[in-house]
């Protein structure tokens, strides 16, 4: 079929009052306002593929292909995490759909509400060893994602369709998590007679629930008019949408506050109360907060994780701790509180802020701190401050970290792959502050808190695959091309994953992958060797990552010391309209902070 007869068919089905399956799913996506569809084409999702190319002469979605399906999955949790927008990745049948379970399984331990789409042969064929066949009777991937999804099923009739992605929408945003559906190709192709989607969804979807536990909440704000101490706030990254409620309750308490690796973004590191990262790549400081504490521990917005708590440190969680969260599964994991106090987090704080503001002349703790604080010097959290700054030949992964935080504007986002990146990020990276003081009111609802734009650093904590900051980043940068965005990733990440920076090339996408290039595993052989193991299987093959990067026609860098930045040009990378490679060769002996890691795997007491 030609090309003009291609676009003459298109022109037909855009006239013809029905449509397809496939037309039908994309019309809901267009009605919930979304930008992008991520992806890799193939035969049998080829239906949406037609329907997005008639979304896209409309001036409406747009699918974005991506090199490997699984780094379509991160572009989509990138593009969430950005924008608030559902996430939405699609892949064939096959392999095309077990490619995609990694960054399924990923959003899933992360609670990224996410829709994946995938393919499967007509039905007709079932059972008779068709072409990349994933149905029941073959490769059964509705059964391989059952355990990493909140809503997964098999569309087996075109009249199950409509109300199965209602159901996959409306349950990836509110259970806060990824769906799946699988649809044959066959059903894709049939014609439905029905002039638009029958359901609004977006109405139900953007609401935002204010329900509350009142009377815990009163019990919250008794106890914290009888506190004699200062108490501690743990800071989560699901408090995203809250974080200026929370500062507001930090200055009316007088409270300390510490935050989880991946909520370090939310806040300003120079904040005077602010006491550091708990957990994977934490401070000492932090630790000793916590540890010292004579109040209670205020904990917002976290799922307990290993990471994020140090490995269940009994430190947070013992009887002071006050768990405050919208999800019942969080909630789950703290038995041992002295008070849950469930609901929206932001609409707890806010009403917590009120009655304290009420009764503000009855309060037994220190009067509210003064608005404008003289700020600390973040630096002398660093467990090794001196090489912070130190001017070596390879340079220092610390010493990157301090390039990386004093020389990107305040609005850029940064993303911390798995392996050291990981725990370097944490611990050693700052920010430019970008948060004013504001007076003391109840906060409403920010624009830029709703999906933890605010949030400058992001990292996967729980399920953590290597290669996630790299899709990701193209999923953040895609969904907000005016900031920059910096992936930081090793060079064992980027092997697995580095092809998608070819994605941000055709998408014109300032993104700045900047790889620790050390030749090893650095976590696997930092590892082995703190726990005496023996020392195998962390080399890697040498690679300029800068040559590769020439050859794909991509700008890079090679940076050997801290003199090298002063010898690339920023503002030109900021402002080129594409992405920038930056290969570090960083020091590989430089041990990241990594012992709650080894200590929950036994390696170390």
């Amino acid at each position: 079929m030609t090309q003009s007869l291609l676009q003459t068919v298109d022109s037909n089905n855009e006239l013809d009052n029905t449509f397809d399956t496939a037309e039908l799913i994309i019309r809901y996506l267009e009605h919930l306002e979304l930008d992008y569809v991520f992806g890799v084409p193939g035969g049998a999702i080829e239906p949406l593929y037609n329907a997005l190319a008639r979304s896209k002469r409309q001036g409406k979605l747009r699918p974005i292909n991506a090199c490997h399906e699984a780094a379509a999955a991160y572009m989509a949790d990138g593009y969430f995490r950005e924008t608030g927008k559902l996430g939405v990745c699609i892949a064939t049948s096959g392999p095309g759909a077990t490619n995609l379970i990694t960054g399924i399984a990923c959003a899933y331990d992360n609670s990224i509400p996410m829709l994946a789409i995938t393919g499967q042969p007509a039905i007709p064929s079932f059972g008779k060893g068709a072409l990349q066949e994933s149905a029941c009777s073959g490769v059964n991937v509705v059964g391989m994602l059952r355990h990493c999804t909140r809503y997964n099923s098999f569309v087996s009739h075109q009249h199950q369709l409509e109300t199965k992605l209602a159901n996959a929408l409306l349950t990836a945003y509110q259970a806060k998590g990824p769906t799946h559906l699988s649809i044959p190709v066959d059903i894709l192709r049939q014609r439905l007679q029905i002039e638009q989607p029958r359901f609004n969804l977006a109405n139900k979807i953007h609401k935002k629930l204010s329900i509350i536990d009142e009377d815990s909440v009163e019990e919250l704000v008794f106890i914290l008019e009888g506190l004699n101490d200062r108490p501690v706030f743990f800071i989560g990254c699901g408090a995203a949408e809250a974080i200026e409620a929370i500062m507001m309750l930090v200055d009316l308490t007088g409270a300390l506050f510490v935050t989880t690796p991946d909520a370090k973004g939310l806040i300003n590191p120079l904040h005077h109360a602010y006491r550091g990262v708990f957990g994977l790549g934490g401070h000492e400081s932090a630790s000793d907060t916590l540890q010292f504490n004579s109040g209670i521990t205020m904990a917002f917005g976290s799922s307990f994780g290993e990471f994020a708590s140090n490995r269940w440190s009994e430190t947070l969680l013992n009887e002071k701790l006050i768990h405050i969260d919208d999800s019942s599964d969080n909630l789950l994991r703290s038995p041992m509180a002295r008070l849950h106090v469930r609901g929206r987090i932001l609409t707890i704080c806010n009403r917590v802020i009120e009655q304290l503001l009420l009764r503000s002349k009855q309060l037994s703790i220190a009067a509210p701190s003064p608005l404008v604080k003289e700020q600390q010097n973040p630096n002398i959290m660093l467990q090794e401050p001196e090489k912070y700054a130190s001017d070596a030949t390879p340079i220092k992964p610390q010493r990157l970290m301090k390039e990386l935080s004093e020389r990107f504007p305040p609005n850029t986002r940064f993303l911390a792959d798995a392996g050291n990146s990981m725990i370097w990020a944490p611990h050693y990276l700052q920010a430019r502050n970008r948060r004013e003081q504001q007076r003391y009111r109840p906060c409403e609802h920010r624009k830029d808190r709703r999906s933890g734009s605010g949030n400058w650093l992001r990292l996967t904590l729980n399920f953590a695959p290597m290669g996630w900051a790299i899709g990701a980043a193209v999923g953040v940068a895609r969904g907000n091309s005016h900031c920059p965005t910096v992936c930081i990733t090793g060079d064992g990440a980027y092997l697995m994953s580095g092809q998608e920076i070819t994605i941000a090339a055709q998408e014109k996408l300032p993104v700045i992958f900047v790889i620790l290039n050390d030749g090893v595993y650095g976590m696997v052989m930092h590892g082995q060797r703190l726990a005496g193991a023996e020392p195998i299987g962390f080399k890697l093959k040498a690679v300029n990552f800068a040559k590769l990067a020439e050859a794909m026609g991509i700008a890079s860098h090679i940076i050997q010391s801290p003199d090298d930045f002063d010898r690339i040009n920023l503002h030109k990378i900021l402002s080129r309209k594409g992405p920038t490679l930056l290969d570090v060769r960083i020091d590989k002996e430089e041990v990241p902070p990594l012992a709650s890691r080894l200590k929950s795997l036994g390696s170390i007491q």
